[in-house]
């Protein structure tokens, strides 16, 4: 099978092994990667070259149990004829994902990008600036198995940006942060580093961080349009409407995502807060209870060391707040859950005015 279209977004041997194991070998499908997503139609990259395509009823139907329907960066198997809008028909598994708590009153998992090697989390270096949301976004990057980069953009706008650098590591250990300035041409050598051929990498960040006029600087030429922040408090407007990927000059493919203005975090188990506080998980180690909350206990190493100022109470109420606010997203959907699974019927004991809503399944 010549793949030579589809390896500029990153097919490799590793997906073609993970074709043939999902057993998708098949005449009638061919692999493709989703590429933008438009609501109710994708656009994709396939052997044949871009086209158009929409999921199966089937595959819907699927990701309604779910919650997650096919997303930018995913590989999936279609079929269709040359020139035509293709059907999505299956999704290979992923290797990684991008991902938060949707938006409303309904638990459940909201999918911004898969497969992604690095995640790069852009934070302005102006009146928006801010630690606490920092610790959510690289939280989320673990969560999902991601990598996290803090770009620091707009650093000509900032006096003092290697103390703002130490601020970000002293949240973030053992993450890279990034000082950049797009308008003056620093720090891009420093960028390219994670833009190599094959890799994946995902940028994320608050409106008016910088994420548009970034991709423009990566591509070396305007493919997103840009606009400026609110100069009382460096607030911007969304200008990226919806998720896409471009395949930069240095061969790696990228995904720009809309601003977010508020991130519900997505649990995806302890894993993403051990390596986002892992300083904090370390001294938890030696607090004299196993159980340990850090909030009262005698013995407690976290207090501790607060009151020795080697850990910000910044950082331990933020782990808290985030602990907390993940157990409480646990218990939720495992409510949904259990409402789904007591909801689903097997097909003979549904009533006919179901079945005969064949209509809405004539692409399976």
């Amino acid at each position: 099978m010549e793949n030579k279209g589809i390896e500029n977004y990153g097919w490799s041997a590793t997906w073609e092994k993970r074709w043939s194991e999902e057993q998708l070998s098949w005449e009638s499908r061919r692999p493709a990667r989703i590429v933008a997503d438009h609501g109710h139609m994708q656009r994709l990259i396939t052997v044949d070259g871009e086209c158009w395509g929409k999921v199966s009823g089937k595959l819907r139907h699927d990701s309604l149990e779910t919650g997650l329907a096919p997303a930018v960066g995913d590989w999936v198997a279609v079929a269709g004829e040359q020139g035509e809008e293709v059907i999505i028909h299956h999704v290979l598994p992923r290797q990684s994902r991008v991902s938060r708590q949707a938006a409303g009153p309904v638990t459940k998992e909201q999918l911004i990008a898969a497969n992604v090697d690095t995640l790069l989390i852009v934070a302005a270096l102006n009146h928006d600036f801010n630690l606490r949301r920092l610790e959510r976004y690289v939280l989320m990057a673990w969560n999902g198995g991601v990598r996290p980069v803090i770009v620091l953009s707009k650093s000509d706008l900032c006096d003092d940006v290697q103390g703002r650098i130490r601020e970000v590591e002293g949240i973030a250990p053992g993450v890279e942060v990034l000082a950049i300035s797009a308008i003056e041409g620093q720090g891009k050598e420093m960028l390219e580093t994670y833009l190599k051929p094959g890799a994946t990498v995902a940028l994320t960040g608050s409106s008016g961080s910088g994420k548009s006029t970034l991709v423009n600087w990566m591509m070396g030429k305007e493919v997103q349009i840009t606009q400026s922040v609110r100069e009382g408090d460096s607030r911007g407007r969304h200008t990226t409407t919806h998720r896409e990927m471009f395949v930069l000059p240095q061969g790696a493919v990228l995904i720009d995502t809309p601003g977010m203005r508020e991130l519900h975090l997505w649990d995806e188990g302890e894993e993403g807060l051990s390596q986002a506080f892992g300083e904090i998980e370390e001294l938890s180690g030696t607090c004299r209870f196993m159980d340990c909350s850090h909030t009262k206990e005698e013995g407690c190493a976290v207090k501790k060391a607060i009151e020795n100022g080697e850990l910000d109470e910044k950082r331990l109420n933020n782990f808290l707040k985030m602990q907390k606010e993940m157990q409480y997203q646990r218990r939720k959907e495992e409510v949904a859950s259990r409402k789904r699974t007591a909801s689903s019927k097997p097909v003979k004991t549904r009533k006919a005015k179901h079945v005969q809503r064949a209509k809405d399944w004539e692409q399976d």
